[in-house]
């Protein structure tokens, strides 16, 4: 390896392994014949930040955000996922760094949690899955490389309806997935994927700041 690849190599690890470590967690659970306790243990339930109590053990509710992407309802669902994380995960590390990219992938987790709960807060059934935190990746992805067509004059606004057109096929993409693989008794969330890619919106230009800052 030359020293000229392997800075960029080494910036473009954190993807990586935010899919492993998903991919084993999945494996894991699955080989125990655990996915169903592992929904409710480790799951985002919207009724537990509303103060309902959980019967049996579970990670603290305010950690369930980030445990949720650990848990998916299927191989379809873990590997949509995983496909768009290393899709756009590996090109905005390229541009946020590896530290960036971590940080926008934990703020989105707790956004896309956030307004999730908004949208039902007494919710019983658990979230589950990291497309919360990857929709952030993908809001993020859609501002730097999305192509930009052009809808109207303003190139603010126009930016700004490219990325809601990436987040409507994201969105589908996740219904699709969840009427194919028959999810039962967890939540196809479509205000979450709503809240982890406006958080990737609202961070993609601050990160990138911070990351070339003494450029």
């Amino acid at each position: 390896m030359s020293p000229a690849a392997a800075p960029n190599q080494l910036s473009r690890t954190a993807t990586a392994w935010i899919a492993i470590v998903t991919a084993a967690a999945w494996l894991v659970t699955t080989l125990a014949g655990l996915n169903d306790q592992a929904a409710i243990s480790l799951g985002f339930i919207p009724g537990r930040w509303s103060g309902i109590p959980l019967l049996g053990p579970a990670v603290p509710a305010f950690l369930t955000p980030l445990s949720a992407t650990l848990v998916h309802a299927g191989l379809l669902h873990l590997g949509l996922n995983l496909l768009i994380l290393l899709w756009c995960g590996f090109q905005v590390e390229r541009v946020l760094g590896a530290r960036g990219l971590i940080l926008l992938y934990v703020v989105s987790a707790f956004a896309a949690a956030a307004v999730q709960w908004l949208a039902g807060p007494h919710a019983a059934a658990p979230m589950v899955g990291a497309s919360g935190a990857i929709s952030g990746i993908v809001g993020a992805f859609a501002l730097t490389f999305g192509q930009q067509k052009q809808l109207v004059s303003s190139r603010s606004l126009n930016r700004l309806l490219n990325a809601l057109w990436l987040l409507a096929a994201w969105i589908v993409l996740q219904l699709m997935t969840g009427a194919l693989a028959g999810f039962q008794g967890v939540l196809v969330a479509t205000p979450a994927h709503v809240g982890g890619f406006l958080a990737g919106l609202a961070l993609e230009r601050p990160l990138l700041m911070w990351r070339w800052r003494n450029a």
